[in-house]
């Protein structure tokens, strides 16, 4: 069992047995998140580097915040710990640039939730992630699921390289979008990947349901489809019934539901909105609740077997209990995974079809 996972040690083990200088790259949430992480270890950090355009001679948790070329200057041999989510081409060739020079891991923390992706955690889970493996539709998918199983564990950048798929591959091998789609978008942020989808159509679909939550996103998203026929947007976040959550707004990717928050936000489920209506494709980037918005689509998705895109990546337990979940509502669904441009590994995603 578990014979595809071939690292077993985990980076936080690498880095605390580190004799060299270990830096971080990056500022904000990330870099706070690994911090932590490190004082629990006991992992020492030497300093903090950004990239030059962001460097100002200030300082970050204690640290003042350096060049990559200033500590280059100071320090002969040093391992650097990347603490930012790389999404474009650029930064990436960058991040594989230093890794040239240096040796590099990027930490895996979860976006939401917590503990560590480790070993240790895939063996106390090992049944459930081996029969996802096993239920995968193709080859590449499995050798994706291992690749990704095996970054997180260890942080080296070169299991997200050997398998990271364009957006077009994906959507003419598998999701093979038509010109009469009925799509549900959960989590359209200001309406990127409806546009998106009406690339690989020429503009023409049936009808659009996109819901958003965070308010300055979603005049975005209400800008964009204005004047669009047939698109219903709601500012509402995509939930297992229709309800009211506490929310926290960040005007960015990152806005999410949070206990602690005093700001309240409509909550809608699939099946309420399309009223037993059918769907075609159903897209869900909701931001560690992807179990909830399925729950909320499971009638949709039990009768209509709908084409679904779902993000894998928020919660530690999302690579194995979203795949079995959407297997349990639809035992039908072939499925596959594949991962776009990312560091770490955000994009990788869940596609299901029919």
């Amino acid at each position: 069992m578990l014979s595809f996972i071939t690292e077993k040690q985990s980076c936080w083990d690498r880095l605390k047995a580190e004799k060299r200088p270990i830096f971080i790259y990056g500022m904000g949430d990330g870099a706070l998140k690994i911090m932590s992480v490190f004082r629990e270890r006991d992992i020492a950090v030497s300093g903090i580097f950004a990239s030059d355009d962001f460097v100002r001679g200030h300082s970050f948790e204690g640290y003042r915040v350096h060049k990559l070329s200033e500590i280059e200057e100071m320090v002969d041999d040093f391992v650097v710990v990347l603490a930012f989510a790389a999404g474009y081409q650029e930064i990436v060739d960058k991040i594989h640039a230093i890794a040239a020079k240096h040796p590099l891991y990027v930490p895996d923390v979860p976006v939401a939730g917590g503990g560590l992706f480790t070993y240790e955690y895939c063996i106390q889970n090992a049944e459930k992630i081996q029969l996802v493996y096993d239920s995968l539709a193709d080859d590449y998918s499995r050798k994706v699921y291992a690749n990704i199983i095996n970054f997180k564990i260890s942080g080296k950048i070169e299991y997200l390289s050997a398998v990271t798929s364009s957006k077009a591959d994906i959507y003419h091998k598998i999701i093979k979008p038509t010109y009469s789609e009925v799509y549900v978008d959960l989590g359209a942020y200001n309406g990127d990947t409806i546009r998106e989808l009406l690339e690989f159509t020429h503009g023409t679909y049936h009808s659009i349901y996109a819901l958003e939550p965070d308010k300055k996103n979603f005049k975005k998203l209400a800008k964009f489809v204005d004047g669009m026929k047939h698109v219903y947007a709601y500012n509402a976040a995509a939930w297992c019934t229709d309800t009211s959550l506490p929310f926290s707004a960040k005007a960015g990717r990152q806005s999410a539901i949070n206990a602690s928050s005093d700001n309240f936000v409509a909550a809608r489920s699939v099946d309420s909105i399309l009223e037993k209506k059918y769907a075609t494709i159903i897209k869900m980037d909701v931001e560690g609740f992807e179990r909830e918005a399925i729950w909320g689509a499971s009638q949709t998705i039990s009768h209509y077997s709908p084409k679904l895109m779902v993000a894998l990546y928020h919660r530690n337990e999302d690579i194995f209990e979203i795949p079995l979940l959407i297997k349990s509502l639809n035992p039908n669904y072939k499925l596959y995974i594949r991962h776009q441009l990312y560091i770490p590994a955000w994009e990788t995603n869940l596609y299901a079809t029919i």
